[in-house]
This record gives C-alpha cells, sequence and structure tokens, in this order.
C-alpha cells in the first residue's frame, strides 16, 4: 500500500501513540484495570463496535478463573458471548492459536453453520490470540464504526498489540501470583543457607525443614532417594548450614571407586600396605577433619569397609590400610543411599548394626514428580547455567516446552532434566532459533519411522493426544463438552490441544 507523506506521518504518529499507550499500561498492577484500559485502546485502535477480552492464567487449570471484559456488548450479551465461547470462534482461536478475519461470519461457510453466529447475525470479526506460542487468551472485535471488513492497518495494529499484550499480561499474573500466594519455602530462606535450592513447591518445603531441623546436630544423616534426586546438594547444604561449615566438606561416590581401591580411598593406606601403594595415601576421613565426610550410595562399601566405618562412628577411630594403630577423627559422617538398606540387611548385606547408626536423623529427598510445580523454575534455571556454561545465548523456553516438560516422566529426576534442558538449548542454538520449543525438548518424538521402543513417558504422551483427538472429533470440537466428557477443565483442554499440536482438519465442523 503506497501512502503520501502526511498519511505515512499520521502512520507513524499512530504507532508512536500506541507504544506510549502500552508503556502506561505496563505501570499498572492491578489486572482488572490493567485489562480495562487494554480493552479501551485497542477498540479505539480498530474502530470495532464491541471487543471482548479473556485472559487466563497458565498456571492454573480451574475454567472458572482468569479474567473477561466486554466493550460495546450488554451485560446479558457479555454472558451469551462467554457461554457461547467453547463453540465459537473465540474457542478456535484459543485452540489453535490463529487469528480470524472474516468481513462476515454469517456468510463465512467456516462460521456461518455455528449456533453462536447464527443466534448474533455476526458479521465483521476480527478474532486474534493473545501469545503467539501458547494463548494466554483472545480478543474478539466484532463489527465496524464504519461498514466492511476490517482493514488491513486495523488488523496489523491489533496483531502489535496482542503480541504486546501478551508479554505485559503474562508478567503482571506472575508478579501477582509470587507477591500473592505464600512461597512455603520463603521463611526458610530467610534464616538459612540454601543457594543451589530452586523452587517452592510444598515438597521441597518439606525437605528444607529437615535439612534445617538436622543441620545443627552433629550426629550421622542418612539421605535417601532415589538417582538423580539432589541428594549430594542437600548434603552440602546440611554440612553448610551446621557447626563444622567453616571446615571442609568432603564426598566420596563409592560407585564410581574400584572395590579393591574402596577401603584405602576411605581410611587412607599406609606404605607398602598394597602392591601398588608406594606411599602413605591419607583418606577421605582425613581430609574431612573437623568437617563433614559425605559418603554417596553407602551400599556399594564393602563388609570390611562397613565394619570400619560402624567404628569411626561408635568410637572417633578409624585404622588406615596396613596399620593396627586407630587414629582419632573429628568428622560427621552424612550418608545417602538409593537402594532399600533395610532389604540389603535382611538379605545379609549391609551390616544391621550400621544401618541404625547411620540413620540416626534420616531424611527423604523427594522425586521430580513431588515437585512439578518447581521444573517451570529448574529449567529456567538449567537454561541459563547451560548458556553460560557453553558460552551460548541465554534462550527461554516457549509455554509449549515448558508444559511438555512439566508433564513428562523423570526416571533421572533433576539429573535428567537439567541435561534434557541443556541438549535442547544447544539444538536451539545451533537452529538459530529464538527459543526453545517443544521439538528441541523432544526432538523427533511424532516421527513416523521411529523404530526405537516406546518409553513410557513417550506412550502416555502418544495415547493423551490420541484419546483428546478423539474425544474432540467425537463431539464436533465442542471444548466444553470434551472437557466434561474427559472429567477435565476447560481451560486445561485448550492447554492440552497446543501442547499435542492438535487442529481440526479442513472442511470439518
Amino acid at each position: 500500500m503506497n501512502l503520501d507523506p502526511q498519511q505515512e506521518l499520521d502512520q507513524i504518529r499512530r504507532e508512536r501513540d500506541l507504544y506510549l499507550r502500552l508503556l502506561e499500561l505496563s505501570a499498572l498492577t492491578n489486572i482488572e484495570t490493567f485489562l480495562g484500559e487494554a480493552l479501551k485502546l485497542v477498540v479505539e485502535l480498530t474502530g470495532a463496535q464491541n471487543g471482548y477480552l479473556e485472559l487466563r492464567d497458565p498456571r492454573d487449570t480451574d475454567e472458572n478463573d482468569g479474567w473477561y471484559l466486554s466493550h460495546g456488548f450488554s451485560a446479558s450479551e457479555t454472558e451469551d458471548v462467554r457461554t457461547r465461547i467453547s463453540r465459537g470462534i473465540v474457542a478456535e482461536v484459543l485452540a489453535t492459536g490463529k487469528t480470524i478475519d472474516t468481513p462476515s461470519a454469517i456468510l463465512d461457510p467456516r462460521f456461518s453453520e455455528r449456533g453462536s453466529v447464527r443466534a448474533m447475525r455476526i458479521e465483521a470479526v476480527l478474532c486474534l490470540p493473545i501469545g503467539q506460542d501458547q494463548p494466554l487468551g483472545a480478543l474478539y472485535l466484532q463489527g465496524r464504526e464504519q461498514p466492511g471488513p476490517f482493514e488491513v492497518l486495523e488488523r496489523q495494529r491489533a496483531e502489535i498489540f496482542c503480541y504486546h499484550l501478551a508479554r505485559l499480561a503474562d508478567s503482571l499474573i506472575l508478579r501477582l501470583e509470587v507477591e500473592g500466594s505464600p512461597d512455603p519455602t520463603h521463611s526458610l530462606r530467610q534464616t538459612l543457607r540454601f543457594e543451589g535450592i530452586v523452587g517452592r513447591s510444598a515438597a521441597l518445603a518439606s525437605l528444607l525443614r529437615e535439612i534445617a531441623m538436622v543441620s545443627p546436630l552433629d550426629v550421622s544423616v542418612l539421605l535417601t532417594g532415589e538417582s538423580g534426586t539432589g541428594k549430594s546438594l542437600v548434603a552440602r547444604l546440611i554440612h553448610e548450614n551446621g557447626p563444622r561449615a567453616a571446615h571442609p566438606f568432603v564426598e566420596l561416590h563409592c560407585a564410581s571407586v574400584p572395590e579393591t581401591l574402596l577401603e584405602s580411598e576411605l581410611f587412607g593406606a599406609v606404605a607398602g600396605a598394597y602392591s601398588t601403594a608406594t606411599r602413605k595415601i591419607p583418606g577421605k576421613i582425613a581430609a574431612a577433619e573437623r568437617g563433614t565426610l559425605f559418603v554417596d550410595e553407602v551400599s556399594e562399601l564393602t563388609p570390611i569397609a562397613q565394619s570400619k566405618l560402624l567404628q569411626l562412628l561408635q568410637s572417633k577411630q578409624y585404622s588406615p590400610l596396613g596399620s593396627s594403630e586407630p587414629r582419632s577423627a573429628d568428622v560427621r559422617v552424612i550418608a545417602a543411599t538409593n537402594t532399600d538398606l533395610e532389604s540389603l540387611v535382611k538379605r545379609g548385606r549391609f551390616r544391621e548394626d550400621l544401618f541404625y547408626r547411620l540413620q540416626v536423623l534420616p531424611v527423604r529427598v523427594p522425586g521430580l514428580s513431588e515437585c512439578r510445580d518447581d521444573i517451570p523454575e529448574l529449567a529456567q534455571h538449567f537454561c541459563r547455567t547451560a548458556a553460560a556454561r557453553n558460552q551460548l545465548p541465554v534462550l527461554e523456553l516457549s509455554r509449549a516446552a515448558i508444559y511438555s516438560l512439566v508433564n513428562a516422566e523423570w526416571p533421572g529426576h533433576v539429573r535428567q532434566l537439567a541435561l534434557a534442558v541443556e541438549a535442547a538449548l544447544i539444538r536451539a542454538a545451533g537452529h538459530r532459533a529464538s527459543g526453545i520449543g517443544r521439538e528441541h525438548v523432544f526432538p523427533g518424538r511424532e516421527s513416523p519411522e521411529e523404530s526405537e521402543p516406546l518409553t513410557f513417558q513417550e506412550a502416555t504422551r502418544r495415547f493423551q493426544a490420541r484419546l483428546l483427538r478423539d474425544t474432540l472429533e467425537d463431539c464436533g470440537w465442542n471444548i466444553a463438552e470434551a472437557a466434561r466428557r474427559l472429567d477435565l477443565a476447560r481451560s486445561h483442554v485448550y492447554t492440552l490441544i497446543r501442547a499435542f499440536g492438535l487442529g481440526r482438519e479442513p472442511g470439518r465442523r
């Protein structure tokens, strides 16, 4: 479109005014006021007769959660829009994330048979998603002050508006959530050192309370939990919040040390204790003097090493390999295992007296499935640390990527999540993508040529996608009806549609 100089100047001024108004919106802290001013602005920009704005908090799954308001509709008409929303144009935009622009909905074969369109005799419509990846909501504009369809410039202004509104609204919702929702870990973080701990879930708060309880005591602790849950980090936090914090924290990962060297690695050895011991080996206990010794995978200790560790716990003395003279040691022992020690005791593979000595204060480290609320924050944290480590740009995880991470199974727990996020960042950076999408986190999962056996996680995801698609098609993509049949919140159905990349087949109603 060719514009004369005056028209071009007027357009620049309108765009400048739009950005200034958006800047004013960003200063508002009340979400109802924010949305009211936003809707007033976009109606003014586009010359629409009627407008409807719906916004949802993606972190909530209750279909009644969220905010909505209208312009130009009466109260009864607004309610009618809401009750018909699951079968109307707004529903399709929320489900597909694509803009709908039609000069006359009543004459458009895509929509003319819909009850809401016929009932309201809807003419010109412009409906846009708020957010590009996983919509936060939708903007619905109906009718113009001037006859005819919405003009190209009016659509462009609405698109610019929705792009910025998504970012502003998401930031405001998150700020309100952080400020308005109690953080169960907040008080603990104020009184103790918890560097490196990311998250605010109830399960994490419970773990931090246990750490706070055992840290000041000078007794042995047994950490249990599956591999990858972060037991090493928990052990270090106990040390750093205890009376030995100023002294060494020494780790021994028993599973990574050959069995023949395990005893000398832990207790040390005198020169000549065995064929390759050409010099004195101090051992981990000596290195941890006055500090904390963390014995990871304690179930891997040999019977002799178990006996000598029991002696250390009972008498604070130990004997290096090849020496008959006991030595004193001032260390606190924290042990960890991902196996059932009680079962090993019953099978005669672990000393019962050592087991009871170790678990004076047992602490169970929860798996990632118990801390799913922490996954978005953890993923962003791992993305930042991976970017710094690999000298890559920090990319944002898309909503679809975060949703996929939250709903995936993580048998390797936090460790596996961290590696998956790092790999996704590297893939996205290699593709020169502007952000990390679901395809970077779980690449190739939709490939029909995939010949490897499905994991439980992928099989579950495919089943859910197929069930949702079949249900939607069976009820004519009536979102409310699909939600009722699946016993899900309507907003959660929208989220699943976007996460699984589902869409209606062309020509089907």
